[in-house]
């Protein structure tokens, strides 16, 4: 970690093992705080011991979230309540808990790691893309209603990097049905061979978002994300285009 930029962290970690190792770091200006992101209460609390440690809070950095690993019809509806409690309502647990406290000082920056997958979607995590779009559309609208009170956000993109995301530890795999086993065997075989980017070469992306007089409202970390969108919408806009004639035949006779 580079000293030089530990101007007030706030670091908190989900899982004892997690906790643990930030705990480790000794800095006095960091402080580290174990939160689970789906008690409200819990989130409230750290955030105000954050701000009260602090006496500000400048960058208020979103990274929770674990993918449910299996098709549409083998997931559960517990399963699948369980992500968006951890994905989308813990993320909008801390957003509500630090809103107040930004808008007093006049300032600040929201960042959300949300993930390439929220433009474009896999076979076998579906649910984990959804949380993903849901994660976007939220950031957005929460860019246009907080703009009046200088406050910032950013929604950060990553792409596939070799960290432990997606395996064992950190993903939840819904119960199999024997029909999918083929599809599984080749999404898994694809992703051994996917390129995937060195973490330790993101923290200076950041730390020039965070030094942004003007931060994006997206940003991609990565050099594969740009060409997969852009295929992505290309589809799409293919396809809106070819069905814009049944498109506006449903619109219906409108006054001028």
């Amino acid at each position: 970690m580079n000293t030089e930029r530990t101007a007030g962290v706030f670091a908190v970690a989900a899982e004892q093992h997690c906790f643990r190792s930030a705990s480790s770091i000794v800095h006095e200006a960091i402080l580290t705080l174990e939160l689970d992101v789906t008690r409200p209460d819990q989130v409230k609390t750290a955030v105000a011991q954050a701000h009260a440690h602090f006496g500000r809070l400048d960058v208020v950095l979103n990274n929770v979230g674990y993918p449910l690993i299996g098709t549409i019809e083998e997931a559960s509806a517990e399963d699948v309540r369980a992500l968006y409690e951890t994905n989308i309502i813990g993320t909008l647990s801390v957003i509500q808990a630090a809103l107040p406290l930004l808008r007093e000082q006049g300032s600040g920056h929201i960042i959300g790691i949300s993930s390439t997958l929220g433009h474009v979607t896999m076979p076998l995590i579906g649910y984990y893309c959804s949380s993903k779009w849901a994660f976007e559309a939220i950031h957005e609208s929460l860019a246009m209603e907080v703009k009046p009170f200088g406050i910032k956000v950013t929604i950060v993109e990553p792409g596939a990097y070799a960290t432990e995301f997606g395996g064992p530890s950190s993903g939840k795999f819904a119960t199999g049905l024997d029909i999918y086993a083929d599809l599984k065997a080749q999404v898994f075989e694809r992703m051994k061979t996917m390129e995937r980017g060195d973490p330790n070469a993101t923290p200076d992306a950041m730390f020039k978002l965070v030094d942004a007089e003007n931060p994006p409202l997206r940003l991609f970390l990565g050099r594969h994300n740009l060409p997969q969108v852009r295929a992505a919408y290309a589809d799409r806009q293919t396809t809106w285009e070819t069905w814009q004639s049944v498109a506006e035949s449903a619109q219906g006779d409108t006054k001028e």
